[in-house]
């Protein structure tokens, strides 16, 4: 039982979520994790934290509802033309000479089957376990990695965050953490006290982390805050976890990230997976999304450089937990939504296509009347690929990998 005045860590983050959006939208670190399989077949999932808005990303400018729904965000630079309906978002135009040849395509109006909602680690979840519901806590990679027969486990380590869910199961996964600087704000410190300071099991490496930080005030941390004071540390900390998800998303950690994954899929890894943040644009998206997909496109050029010739047999899938609402708000960004896109790249890709059945954005075309309506599963998509990368069944994806998904009428998006 929780006394009053107690704090546990699930209690702080549903509180953090209150506060502004879930924590799980842009976590403080973002690690990588890696295994081993046999072939030359390359897989990389990438799952892009917060929602990305796949209307903006891969705008359907054929559809005579879209520029009325998105006044706003619909100007600016022109977007790059995919085909005589679909644009792409200015702002990849690093990885357009990618969609010509052949190397990066989008699965749109894609979902997970969940619905209404709309919680970031709700959605997270189900991204990530693969499954209908959030019971499970193995990940479909690592479901995967059963099937496919992981032959080694490389050793690492992650550094301030749980391993990708994704990945965890039984088969064993290495992991690894960037360089992150180890800082925390006064009220960050106080929180820690607060969440921990009572727990035996981990007093101990509490005082210890906290010792290898720097206090950026300069002042004893004090031991009688008041509830006040815990929630003014909550918010700070919601803050600043979301600020160095952004530098991270956008600068040089995401090159260190996908060159490091790079270093190891030349080796005996054959699947790795990690995450980019920022993607959560209730306001000022044009600027929020503009230097999440710079990170995007940073990360993909970046294993395509570092691999080589592997590239070719490299599949690379970018996914969401959901999409945005079709309509802009009033803060220039969009709200949480439902269907969304699946990006795709790699040598190994049939790209140069954005795959799917477009459900329209007319009043009565969307979802309640306010998302995109999904006509596809995007673990289908998922499906297909790891069936055709490494020599899978049908079945066997469909009731191993995830639960109950045929992926028999679902594109071969695997050249």
């Amino acid at each position: 039982m929780r006394g009053r005045g107690r704090f546990d860590r699930r209690g702080f983050l549903k509180r953090g979520a209150a506060l502004g959006c879930s924590l799980a939208a842009s976590p403080l670190a973002t690690p990588i994790a890696l295994a081993a399989a046999p072939g030359d077949k390359r897989l990389v999932v990438i799952v892009l934290r917060g929602a990305m808005d796949g209307l903006d990303v891969v705008r359907p400018v054929g559809d005579p509802a879209y520029a009325a729904l998105r006044p706003t965000l619909a100007q600016g630079e022109a977007p790059l033309p995919l085909d005589d309906f679909f644009a792409l978002h200015p702002a990849l135009g690093g990885l357009y000479p990618l969609w010509a040849a052949g190397e990066l395509g989008f699965a749109h109006a894609v979902s997970t089957p969940y619905r209404d909602k709309r919680s970031h680690f709700d959605g997270q979840d189900i991204l990530e376990t693969g499954g209908a519901g959030s019971a499970r806590r193995d990940g479909w990679l690592n479901r995967a990695l059963g099937l496919i027969g992981a032959t080694s486990l490389r050793t690492g380590f992650a550094i301030g965050r749980e391993s990708l869910l994704i990945l965890n199961g039984e088969v064993p996964v290495s992991q690894w953490a960037p360089d992150t600087p180890l800082t925390l704000t006064a009220q960050s410190r106080r929180l820690l006290r607060k969440m921990y300071g009572e727990a035996p099991l981990f007093r101990a490496s509490m005082e210890e982390a906290l010792a290898l930080t720097a206090d950026e005030t300069g002042s004893a941390p004090g031991s009688g805050e008041s509830r006040g004071d815990v929630q003014q540390a909550m918010m700070a900390s919601v803050r600043a976890a979301s600020g160095k998800a952004r530098i991270m998303a956008g600068g040089a950690g995401m090159e260190k990230i996908a060159r490091f994954a790079a270093e190891q899929l030349l080796g005996e890894t054959r699947i790795a997976s990690f995450s980019i943040t920022g993607w959560d644009t209730h306001a000022r998206q044009k600027q929020g999304l503009g230097r999440a997909l710079r990170g995007l496109q940073t990360a993909i050029l970046t294993l395509k450089r570092e691999l080589g010739s592997a590239w070719r047999d490299t599949a690379v899938l970018a996914m969401t937990e959901f999409g945005r609402t079709a309509r802009e708000n009033g803060s220039g960004g969009t709200d949480h939504g439902t269907g969304g896109v699946l990006l795709m790249a790699g040598g190994a890709i049939a790209g140069g296509q954005v795959y799917g059945q477009w459900p329209g954005l007319g009043e009565l075309e969307l979802y309640q009347g306010r998302d995109l309506m999904p006509t596809a599963d995007i673990r289908a998509y998922a499906g297909t690929a790891l069936s055709a990368l490494f020599a899978l069944s049908a079945g066997d994806v469909g009731q191993k990998v995830f639960s109950g998904v045929d992926i028999a009428g679902t594109p071969r998006i695997i050249a």
